[in-house]
């Protein structure tokens, strides 16, 4: 049940890409960034408060630094620079960050089929990514692999940090902390860096970008970074990361309903085969933990 669970947060986090592009393309991602995560963790924060304890707040500054203000920024650099569907099967490269990050840091050798299967995911995004047949833009590959170790170390970092605080602490101060941490940076970019870039916003907003901003603070991050804390506390990551299948799927048809986004048969066919060997070690896993219960 919780893996089911968990592609519901997957859903939602995989629409992001799509959305942005679709109402808030000239926006600056760190204004982005801000208004996707302060608002949604002072929602949550009236909806149950709480208060972390002062030997916490460093671990909590930590994770919001890592969890929320460097993927947030990742994330929407990433909806800008980068083809919607495209961003989204890219996000399932996260096992081949994960394996590498756990050899060289933890010094975790990956089992066998763990390693063909991110051989095969690395083939397939080569083959994906070639720029004779998608436009891609360096910057957006460049927040793509930061958005990748993000997630993994940001993860890792969730499972300990619940550990010694609650799960709803961590959650709401993560959005808290990390929102303010983009929104200062969203003012001094807007008030020294690059002004002209936040002029445009004085404009009377439409219903398709204030429809999107609701999208992106309350189901997008209120909702679906919930569920996340709440399920890493009850389920391995293992377990977690099968159910972001559905973050690439959830992708590829925004990106088709929203921006008209159209690839060849054999495009559509190695996002599928990505999405599959992603999955495929910890179904595996799945399937003989399934198994061994059932003969106990």
């Amino acid at each position: 049940m919780n893996i089911f669970l968990a592609m519901i947060p997957a859903f939602l986090w995989g629409t992001t890409y799509a959305v942005t592009k679709y109402a808030t393309p000239d926006w600056p991602p760190i204004l982005l960034g801000a208004i996707r995560a302060l608002p949604a963790g002072i929602l949550l924060w009236f909806i149950k408060p709480s208060w972390p304890k002062r030997n916490q707040w460093r671990g909590l500054m930590v994770l919001a630094s890592v969890n929320i203000a460097l993927f947030f920024s990742f994330i929407f650099v990433m909806a800008v620079n980068l083809p919607a569907a495209i961003a989204g099967v890219g996000m399932v490269s996260v096992p081949v960050v994960a394996l590498v990050y756990a050899w060289l840091i933890k010094g975790q050798r990956p089992a066998l089929i763990q390693s063909l299967c991110a051989a095969v995911l690395v083939i397939l995004a080569w083959c994906l990514f070639d720029p004779q047949y998608v436009v891609l833009n360096f910057l957006g590959v460049a927040a793509l692999l930061g958005a990748l170790l993000t997630i993994v170390v940001g993860s890792t970092l969730v499972k300990k940090i619940t550990i010694h605080i609650h799960w709803w602490t961590v959650l709401t101060w993560q959005l808290i902390i990390g929102g303010a941490i983009l929104t200062a940076a969203a003012a001094t970019q807007g008030y020294f860096i690059a002004p002209d870039a936040y002029h445009a916003l004085g404009s009377t907003f439409t219903a398709s970008q204030w429809f999107v901003l609701f999208w992106l603070v309350v189901p997008n991050t209120a909702i679906a970074y919930a569920l996340y804390v709440w399920l890493l506390g009850r389920m391995t990551v293992v377990e977690f990361t099968f159910g972001t299948i559905a973050n690439p799927i959830a992708g590829i048809i925004c990106a088709v309903l929203l921006l008209g986004e159209q690839y060849q048969l054999w495009q559509y066919m190695f996002m599928t085969l990505m999405i599959f060997f992603s999955v495929l070690p910890q179904l595996l896993k799945l399937t003989q933990r399934w198994r061994t219960a059932k003969l106990t």
